[in-house]
């Protein structure tokens, strides 16, 4: 009965309620008795604050919390005033969480994001990074960076360095899919569709898909939850697919499947995977179409095929170093190369996932892209597969710190969920997401104006590159592939300054790995490389 009076009338929507009632109640007296004129003002007041709030499109949360709402961002207008004691109470969580998403809301709303008083942080810090300007700046035309992944392929695609990381409809809701989309359409940026496959609202702007294939192969599986090679060629093949991305892993929970209850499983989450409504729908923990390297790069190949010539690569969160070895291994013994590789890095993830899961299993972004870039350098294919990256990026300096360690391009799930108004009020698996990003209640989801929220996540994407433009300049470069682990600084434990190049090995030398004297090499590669085997994930015991 609760439940059911609660979607008649949302207990959210009680102060306007009351405010209502009041109003109506203090006419009638008014007009009755000659008294209460103050509460009619008041409530009049208050009504007419909330009736401005459910109409209003550019604020979700008004919309899903007339008047109520205001409070947060009264509390929002005196941040500089509160920041310090955030700061304070919540160090780990608080100089990214707000400072981080307070940069996505003024790129995203069209603002100036520049700000007085020098840098917020403190530079003589242990960790402070910055990166080198030259006393030439360059002078460039354009900040539509672009890199071309598959170029040798019947359909390769010239891919921006920034672009929506995989975030699929169900764990997002259909009017952020379409505001996601449709951003992406407008800025000529590409969009992951996450392992939910593509639904009905990836389709109705046309912006440039990458679809991602999990071990659930929604959109392309049987009945018995295997893959069919027709149903994906069928799909694979729609102009709007640009890339093929196979999931491995991926950085929230590498290594663990998922499981949406039968109750969440609506008819349009039920049409995109290919999957019965109303049961439980399951992400196995592993692939069921490849069960060793060799097989893994059979079935990139398949893919490829079957797409018509697409770039067909793969996601992961790198874990045992020996497995990704015997991927590598199995690329030179086959000959077959994935045309990208998107590592994934343990500390991203926009979704629910264990606790000892996100904050204890995986291999940052940082060491997984640098094993990553090194061991295709080593074995000369680096030129020949691209990386992407994503793991908590969100500004210009992300993408270019990344960028200089070997990435291609960067992908971002937090940032375009801040840019489509997230507050990261942590009610993403509930169905209760105050600002309709990541619920299924229709109702929660009409707080989310498309065109409005569109237009933001575009404005997000052109402005974060517009930074990463000025960067470029500053440094005396042509474009972000030019920033090397030189250009940026870091000051270290012990305080000393040295350059990422000094403190990480970023260039393993050019068929290093082919050689038969490793003993040059870092240890990992000494001990760790001659024990994989393209034939098996398992490592080789002697």
């Amino acid at each position: 009965m609760l439940h059911y009076l609660n979607t008649l009338f949302p207990i959210r929507y009680t102060v306007f309620g009351l405010s209502c009632f009041g109003l109506l109640l203090s006419l009638f007296s008014l007009l009755a008795f000659g008294e209460g004129l103050g509460a009619l003002v008041l409530c009049g007041f208050l009504t007419g604050i909330g009736i401005y709030d459910v109409r209003q499109d550019k604020r979700s949360v008004l919309r899903n919390y007339p008047i109520i709402g205001h409070i947060r961002y009264m509390l929002e207008f005196v941040r500089p005033e509160i920041r310090q004691y955030f700061i304070e109470s919540d160090k780990e969580a608080a100089p990214f969480s707000r400072a981080q998403r307070s940069l996505v809301y003024q790129r995203a709303k069209g603002e100036p994001d520049k700000q007085p008083f020098g840098t917020q942080l403190d530079v003589h810090a242990e960790g402070y990074e910055w990166m080198n300007h030259s006393v030439s700046p360059t002078s460039l035309t354009t900040h539509d960076f672009r890199v071309t992944v598959g170029a040798d392929r019947a359909q390769p695609y010239s891919m921006s360095v920034f672009n929506i990381s995989a975030m699929s409809f169900g764990a997002l809701s259909a009017n952020a899919i379409l505001a996601l989309n449709g951003g992406a359409k407008r800025g000529g940026f590409a969009h992951d569709t996450g392992e939910g496959s593509i639904s009905q609202h990836h389709r109705v702007h046309g912006g440039d898909l990458v679809w991602e294939i999990g071990s659930g192969y929604f959109g392309c599986r049987n009945d018995d939850g295997t893959f069919n090679a027709e149903k994906f060629a069928a799909n694979a093949r729609d102009p709007q697919v640009r890339m093929i991305e196979i999931k491995l892993s991926q950085g929230a929970k590498p290594g663990h499947g998922g499981v949406l209850p039968g109750p969440k499983v609506t008819a349009e989450i039920a049409a995109a995977r290919g999957v019965p409504e109303g049961v439980d729908c399951v992400s196995p923990a592993s692939h069921s179409a490849f069960s060793t390297p060799v097989e893994l790069m059979q079935f990139i190949e398949q893919l490829r095929t079957l797409s018509g010539g697409k770039p067909t690569g793969f996601k992961l969160c790198i874990g045992h170093p020996w497995e990704w070895f015997a991927m590598v291994k199995a690329m030179l013994s086959t000959g077959i190369t994935p045309d990208f590789i998107v590592v994934d890095g343990a500390e991203g993830g926009t979704g629910a996932a264990p606790v000892e899961f996100t904050d204890h299993v995986g291999s940052p972004l940082q060491e997984g892209l640098l094993l990553v870039h090194n061991t295709l350098r080593g074995v000369n294919l680096r030129e020949k597969i691209k990386i992407g990256c994503a793991g908590k990026v969100v500004s210009a300096f992300d993408i270019a710190r990344l960028m200089a360690i070997g990435a291609d391009w960067c992908n971002s799930a937090r940032g375009f969920m801040f840019a489509l108004g997230c507050i990261q009020s942590a009610h993403c698996h509930t169905g209760a997401c105050p600002t309709g990003v990541t619920t299924q209640d229709p109702l929660r989801q009409q707080s989310l104006v498309v065109p409005d929220k569109m237009e933001r996540v575009y404005n997000f994407h052109q402005q974060t590159l517009h930074a990463l433009l000025e960067m470029v300049q500053a440094a005396g470069l042509q474009h972000p592939q030019d920033i090397t682990a030189h250009h940026i600084v870091r000051r270290g434990t012990d305080h000393k300054v040295k350059s990422l190049a000094q403190l990480i090995l970023t260039q393993l030398g050019s068929g290093a790995l082919l050689k038969d004297d490793l003993s040059p090499l870092p240890l990992i590669y000494q001990h760790t490389w001659p024990l994989a085997n393209a034939e098996s994930f398992a490592i080789a015991r002697s």
